[in-house]
């Protein structure tokens, strides 16, 4: 059998490192939780919808007084519906990756 090229030559057999220049530890990300993961994005879509808002105060102010009530309507309903959308994109996301993982056994991730 082949020597692992990954393996630094002062590691144990019992604490072995996949890579020479990195001294953390490879992790395996099995499942998410579905609702927690759900939450988080809604809060973060929630976030990235804020920076939208000010385009739409400026949009509704320059384009007239015939549309100002749909425009300011938007600036509400904008977050709103990123947030629904952020919770709904989590919920499925985490579902799917979850019976993917399940098959091939999920992402690899370095923790230092």
């Amino acid at each position: 059998m082949a020597a692992n090229p990954y393996v630094t030559p002062d590691s144990t057999a019992g604490n072995q490192s996949l890579s020479v220049e990195s001294s953390g530890s490879i992790r395996r990300i099995k499942r998410f939780g579905v609702l927690q993961l759900g939450k988080m994005l809604g809060v973060l879509y929630f976030c990235m919808s804020l920076l939208a808002v000010p385009f739409l105060i400026l949009a509704t102010i320059i384009g007239g007084s015939e549309r100002a009530g749909f425009g300011f309507g938007m600036i509400v309903m904008i977050p709103v519906l990123y947030t629904i959308a952020g919770f709904i994109s989590g919920v499925i996301g985490a579902w799917v990756y979850n019976l993917c993982a399940k098959f091939v056994g999920g992402v690899e991730v370095e923790v230092v």
